[in-house]
């Protein structure tokens, strides 16, 4: 955000802060005496309609009402300017203690007052019974604060009214209204996810014609989903979500691909981490892909599942309780999937180990097989032309000899490039290329025949 749309934006924000402030002060008036008029008759939310900050354009995004405006607020103002929130810290002056109606919670370290479904229901509501049920739809899995991931409320104690629950803004949100950025998430067990990076481009990736014409339908979809000419097809659950397959031996390109559609297409790509996702503990993946997919859901990112055998498996007989559960937790993943909006990418090995109740809800499935002789001739070039000096390789006959994908090229050559300085030598030589062959066949377990 440049600082003249950075000024713009706090002049919208101290505007509705205002206008907040206002109205809770006559809220709590209005509680104490129950003669005044009620703040919502009397308070007129400001007109953001034509404004073109960040926040404006946030607010007519998502066509908040002043209900809406009100509880976005009360979870944005711990951040911003958290003393207007000192109002709810009054006591009862006969029981000592701080009004059951306001709600609100005490941090660890926040020395302010905390709201609470408790708090955003009394400010919309004050004790008017009727009223109070309305606003607290504000906070079902139907309503747009969930949907879009905009605010929650988290779940309250065991036995304690749902509404107790903290209310606090998404940190997606936050950023975008604060910062004007796009919030990234860190890696954690809530999102084990990292982003895909490459310096590489589409003419350092060689693939078949199958495969090409399946990347370029992919990205047609990725370009089309937002187009507002597509309302019709969107409704009709086309352009919902897309989910690919793609499959064949290691290093054939799979990750890259899926970075350079990222890069092509203006998209993130996070590359799932599943050893944080699946747990041996009964419910805790079925947790952890909740949390995923809420942080991911109506973002424009796409999510790279690699090696995905791992969650995505062939469901299997049930002979006891943890096939049981391993199975539910297939049946969920399968249910997450075909709701999630945006691109799903799974990459395996082996097609035949993906279970089958996925690959009919795959639109795309690409192969990517081993390269034939022309196209590793090609990769052979590409990779030795990307490092300084000079070479003395026949890349036509290891082209010919060796049945190798992409990625081990890239491996050979970098080690070939390592072995010829460590022996003090600016040259690469089919020596130092044939022993950087030998030691990729040997991760595979192969026999290396020179």
């Amino acid at each position: 955000m440049t600082n003249n749309a950075l000024v713009q934006n706090i002049l919208t924000i101290e505007k509705e802060l205002k206008w907040f402030e206002i109205f809770l002060e006559a809220r709590i008036a209005q509680f104490f005496n129950n003669k005044l008029e009620d703040p919502y008759q009397i308070h007129i939310a400001p007109d953001l309609s034509e404004e073109e900050s960040i926040y404006a354009k946030f607010v007519n995004r998502y066509q908040l009402n002043f209900g809406e405006r009100l509880v976005l607020l009360l979870c944005l103002i711990p951040h911003i300017k958290p003393e207007l929130l000192d109002s709810f810290l009054v006591k009862d002056a006969v029981t000592g203690r701080f009004y059951t109606i306001f709600g609100g919670v005490a941090g660890q370290n926040h020395n302010g007052f905390l709201p609470t479904g408790e708090t955003a229901v009394f400010l919309l509501s004050g004790n008017d019974l009727l009223a109070r049920t309305t606003a607290s739809k504000l906070f079902a899995e139907t309503h747009k604060f969930f949907i879009f991931n905009i605010l929650k409320l988290d779940e309250s104690k065991l036995g304690e009214p749902r509404l107790s629950g903290l209310l606090s803004i998404s940190e997606e949100t936050l950023s975008l209204l604060t910062s004007g950025n796009d919030y990234e998430p860190p890696f954690s067990s809530k999102f084990p996810a990292r982003i895909l990076h490459s310096s590489l481009t589409w003419d350092d990736l060689v693939l078949d014609t199958n495969a090409y014409d399946e990347i370029e339908t992919i990205k047609v979809w990725i370009n089309q989903k937002d187009n507002p000419e597509w309302n019709g097809v969107k409704h009709s659950g086309w352009m919902k979500g897309y989910r690919v397959l793609f499959y064949g031996p290691p290093g054939t390109g799979k990750s890259l691909t899926a970075t350079l559609m990222g890069n092509e297409c203006g998209k993130i790509v996070y590359r799932i981490d599943l050893s944080q996702i699946v747990s041996k503990y009964i419910g805790e993946t079925e947790k952890n892909l909740s949390s995923l997919f809420q942080l991911s859901e109506n973002k424009n990112w796409i999510l790279f599942f690699d090696e995905a055998d791992a969650l995505f498996g062939k469901r299997t007989e049930m002979t006891d309780a943890k096939d049981k559960y391993a199975n539910q937790e297939t049946s969920y993943l399968l249910q997450r999937i075909e709701d999630f909006q945006g691109l799903i990418i799974l990459a395996t090995n082996f097609k035949p180990n993906i279970d089958s109740a996925f690959l009919r809800r795959f639109q795309s499935i690409v192969y990517f097989k081993i390269p034939g002789i022309s196209q590793r001739e090609k990769l052979w070039e590409k990779a030795l032309s990307r490092l300084p000096g000079e070479n003395q390789v026949d890349v036509l006959k290891l082209a010919g000899d060796y049945e190798i994908a992409g990625g081990f090229i890239n491996n050979v050559v970098q080690f070939a490039w390592l072995n010829a300085r460590k022996n003090n030598s600016k040259i690469i030589t089919n020596q130092d290329v044939l022993l950087g062959i030998k030691r990729e066949y040997a991760k595979e377990g192969k026999i290396f025949n020179d």
